[in-house]
């Protein structure tokens, strides 16, 4: 990955806040951006996504793909359950 998860942060924060947020939104849905590591950006799907049978279709075809479009096509989304966010080591 030519970026450090720094310079990830910004394209990234935007595209999610920009592009992708409302998107699910429009399905009563909220994605948040935890953080990213090592290239892997670690987000949490909330409201209607949880439990939602299209989230990781949502994550794979709409968030993964408009990042490594925009950005690096070595991007890779990892969606982490609630209650995880201080377990990002396990994904």
């Amino acid at each position: 990955m030519p970026f450090s998860d720094e310079d990830l942060l910004p394209p990234v924060k935007n595209i999610i806040d920009t592009k992708v947020g409302p998107m699910v939104a429009r399905d009563g849905g909220h994605i948040e951006l935890l953080a990213i590591k090592e290239g892997r950006v670690f987000v949490q799907l909330q409201g209607a996504c949880v439990g939602c049978g299209s989230s990781g279709t949502t994550l794979k075809f709409v968030v993964e793909k408009e990042l490594q479009e925009a950005i690096h096509p070595e991007l890779v989304i990892v969606n982490v359950p609630i209650g995880m966010e201080d377990k990002l080591e396990e994904f």
